[in-house]
Formats: structure tokens, C-alpha cells, sequence
């Protein structure tokens, strides 16, 4: 779907942009005019599942954020396959960076789900970041925020097992108590985790034969959180 037509499909949403960008840590603290101000700048849209946001190369002319869906962000390997980088989620906003840097896009993006994005278009940042440096701020706070957890995710490629990178998957994502659903798709997860899918397999056959975890299509029940963070420590 082109972007035009998402606008066009997002047009009847049944959501006051300024109630949802308050919402969000970078919007906080806006007051009514300048929400306004971005809202007059921002575009509702929709995709269905497997549909693209957009390619690897596309130009950028703004950043998105999830209202409610997943979206994947990767890039295609030399050897045909897909690199999943991030899973968003929402209320989590991506293409900042790119947005700033003028560039076109080093990742395609992806629904994972039915998914619905508010676009906040390029033109509108950058006129509220020179008219407001609170909010300038707050952008820089989410950029570094974010070049943190990829030192983060490098550090856990290079120096830790498939393994433990899953189990600190799991402990970040387990919802109250100890459930975890793999709403992505087991293959993502992967990706995500930098592993194949078959090498992810073992590992759920490792960790459920250990007795830590139970494993029921996509979702993930851990059976003893404490063992379970010292097997991954």
C-alpha cells in the first residue's frame, strides 16, 4: 500500500491525535498549542499484516509511531535471507534518526500484525525543535536511548550464549507473572536474537527439558523465574 493510500484508509481513525501524542514521553510535556502544531503535521495509517511501511532505500519524510500493531525493522542479507533488527510495539516510535540525517532508509519496514501508525511528518519536527529546545531535548533523550540498547544488543551478540540472549529476551518481555507471547512469530524472535531458527529450536528444547519454561505454540510459559535467571546469569 503507498503511503497516500494509508493516509487516505487513516483518515476515519476514531482518535484525537493530540489525546495520543500526549501520551508519549517526547510529547509530554507540550502544551496544547504546540500538540496542535505536530497533530496538524501528522497522518493516520494502516497496514495489514506482511504489508510494507516501506523498503530499504525509500526516502524518509518522517517518523512513525505505533498506535497499536508490530512492526519489524531489518534488512536483506547478501545470501537472500532477512536480519530482523527491532520488533516496535505500541507507543514505541521509530525512524527518528534517518528523519534527521536526511537519508533514505537503511531498513525496510514491516506489519507484523494488523497495524495502525501515526506518520509525523519531517517538516513539522523540524520546526518545533527550533521554536521548542524542551522538546528538541526529549528527541535527543529517545535517540540516545535507543544507540544504547543497540551497544547493548551488539554486546549481547559478542559476548553472550543464544541461549542467555533468550532468557533476557524472556525476562524483559514476561508479562505478569511469567507468560511471555511470541506474537512476532518464533521466526522473528530469532532473527531478532540473531539466531536461526533451528538453533532457536534447540534452545526451547534445552530450556523446556531443564524445566524452566513451557512452550505452547507461540507463547512461552516460564515455569521457575528464579532458576531461570540463574541459569541465564
Amino acid at each position: 500500500m503507498s503511503t497516500d493510500r494509508a493516509a487516505r484508509r487513516g483518515t476515519h481513525s476514531g482518535i484525537r491525535i493530540q489525546t495520543f501524542l500526549a501520551r508519549l514521553p517526547m510529547f509530554s510535556e507540550m502544551q496544547a498549542d504546540e500538540l496542535d502544531r505536530i497533530a496538524a503535521h501528522t497522518v493516520p495509517q494502516y497496514y495489514a499484516k506482511g504489508e510494507a511501511i516501506f523498503h530499504q532505500g525509500d526516502p524518509c519524510a518522517g517518523f512513525h509511531i505505533v498506535v497499536y500493531g508490530q512492526v519489524t525493522l531489518g534488512f536483506n542479507s547478501a545470501h537472500g535471507g532477512e536480519k530482523v533488527v527491532e520488533i516496535m510495539g505500541p507507543g514505541q516510535s521509530f525512524g527518528e534518526a534517518v528523519m534527521f540525517l536526511g537519508k533514505p532508509y537503511p531498513v525496510f519496514g514491516r506489519a507484523l500484525a494488523d497495524t495502525m501508525l501515526l506518520h509525523v511528518g519531517r517538516h513539522g519536527v523540524l520546526e518545533e525543535v527550533e521554536r521548542n529546545p524542551p522538546f528538541a531535548r526529549r528527541m535527543l533523550a529517545g535517540l540516545a536511548r535507543r544507540l544504547h540498547m543497540l551497544v547493548r544488543d551488539v554486546e549481547a551478540y559478542s559476548l553472550r550464549s543464544s541461549t542467555e540472549r533468550f532468557i533476557g529476551y524472556l525476562l524483559r518481555e514476561a508479562e505478569a507473572p511469567t507468560e511471555v507471547e511470541l506474537a512476532a512469530g518464533k521466526s522473528v524472535v530469532a532473527s531478532r536474537l540473531n539466531m536461526t531458527p533451528e538453533h532457536f529450536s534447540r534452545v526451547l528444547a534445552e530450556l523446556s527439558s531443564a524445566g524452566l519454561i513451557e512452550v505452547r505454540g507461540r507463547t512461552v510459559r516460564i515455569l521457575d523465574l528464579e532458576r531461570l535467571r540463574r541459569y541465564g546469569a
